[in-house]
C-alpha cells in the first residue's frame, strides 16, 4: 500500500504519547490520542479543523486534554462521588485486539478500535469490573464517527450504574454568531442553578453568556449553525437521551489554567450524553452508544433539518 493509500498510522504525538491519524481518500481526517481513547483533531477535506483545542492544553497525564472529544465515564459532572467526569478520560486507552465486528459501513477503512478495562487502581476507587470499548471512524465523506460499547465484567454478580458523555468541542468562529436546532421547547436541567429543571422557551439557542445545560430526552439529531462559516455542525446519536450545552464565558475561561481567556469564543460543547437517568448493567450485560457529526454548509444543512 503507498503512503497515499495509508489509512490508519499509528505514531507519537506530543510529549512522546501515542496516537493514531485516520485519513479518508478525501483528506479528510482525524486524530486520536491513546491518552484518554481522546479524539484531539477532525479535519475537512480543505484541511480546516473542525474541533476546538487550546492552545494551553496540556498533553501531561494525569492532567486531562483540553478540547476534542474527551469520554467522561463512569461519571458526567460532579454527579456522584469519583473525579468531575469520571477516569476515563486521563487513562491509557489500549489498541482493542478483539474487536467486535463492524456494524460500519463494510467499505470504511480508517478506523480504530480502542479498550479501557479496569485496573486495581480504578477498582479502589469504583470497585466495578468493565471493558469500556470505543470504535472511532472516518465516514467516505468525511463524518466523524464514535461507537461505545461499555460491558459489566463484574465476578461478584453485582450490577453497576454509570454515565456518559461525548464532550464534543466544535470549533466555531464567533460564538455570538452560533445557533443550536432541535433542543427547542425541550426540558433543561441547568447546572448553573443547582441543577433546576426549566422549559426551553426559545426558538433556537444563541449564546451572549455562560451556558451549561442538560437536555432531556432529545431528539436523535442536533443542528449547530456557524453564520459566520457558513457552516453547520449536524450530530446525530443513538443510546445518549441527553444533550449538554455549555461555553465558559469569559469568566471562567480566564479561571481555568489550560484554556486561553478569549478561547471562549471559539468554541462550543455540544455533547450526546446520558445524564439524567444513569445506565444500569447487571454482569455480563452490554450497553452501546453512538455519536456522529458530519459538517456541512448551512444552506445545504437548513433544507435537512427535521422538522
Amino acid at each position: 500500500m503507498s503512503s497515499d493509500k495509508v489509512h490508519v498510522e499509528h505514531c507519537k504525538g506530543v510529549n512522546g504519547l501515542d496516537k493514531v491519524i485516520l485519513r479518508e481518500s478525501r483528506h479528510c481526517s482525524a486524530e486520536v490520542y491513546l491518552y484518554g481513547g481522546q479524539v484531539t483533531s477532525w479535519k475537512n477535506a480543505l484541511g480546516e479543523e473542525l474541533l476546538f483545542l487550546s492552545s494551553k492544553a496540556t498533553f501531561r497525564p494525569p492532567r486531562t486534554i483540553r478540547g476534542g472529544i474527551p469520554i467522561c465515564f463512569p461519571q458526567v459532572g460532579n454527579i456522584g462521588s469519583l473525579e468531575r467526569h469520571g477516569f476515563a478520560r486521563n487513562r491509557i486507552w489500549s489498541v482493542d485486539p478483539d474487536p467486535p465486528p463492524c456494524s460500519s459501513n463494510i467499505s470504511q477503512k480508517a478506523f480504530v478500535d480502542l479498550i479501557l478495562r479496569s485496573s486495581e487502581e480504578d477498582m479502589k476507587i469504583w470497585p466495578h469490573r468493565y471493558e469500556c470499548r470505543l470504535q472511532v471512524a472516518l465516514g467516505p465523506t468525511g463524518d466523524l464517527m464514535l461507537t461505545s460499547r461499555i460491558r459489566n465484567t463484574n465476578t461478584d454478580g453485582k450490577p453497576f450504574t454509570f454515565r456518559f458523555a461525548y464532550q464534543t468541542y466544535l470549533f466555531v468562529t464567533d460564538i455570538s454568531e452560533v445557533r443550536v436546532e432541535g433542543l427547542e421547547t425541550l426540558d433543561y436541567l441547568d447546572n448553573l442553578m443547582n441543577r433546576e429543571r426549566f422549559t426551553e422557551q426559545e426558538d433556537a439557542i444563541t449564546f451572549e453568556s455562560e451556558v451549561d445545560k442538560v437536555y432531556l430526552s432529545t431528539p436523535t439529531k442536533i443542528a449547530i449553525l456557524d453564520h459566520d462559516r457558513n457552516r453547520t455542525f449536524e450530530l446525530r446519536k443513538d443510546g445518549l437521551p441527553d444533550a449538554v450545552v455549555w461555553n465558559p464565558w469569559d469568566k471562567k475561561a480566564k479561571a481555568m489554567a489550560d484554556f486561553g481567556d478569549d478561547e471562549y469564543t471559539k468554541m462550543l460543547c455540544v455533547e450526546a450524553a446520558c445524564v439524567e437517568e444513569p445506565i444500569t448493567l447487571k454482569p455480563g450485560e452490554e450497553w452501546k452508544g453512538r455519536q456522529e457529526i458530519s459538517a456541512v454548509p448551512s444552506s445545504y444543512c437548513s433544507e435537512q433539518l427535521d422538522p
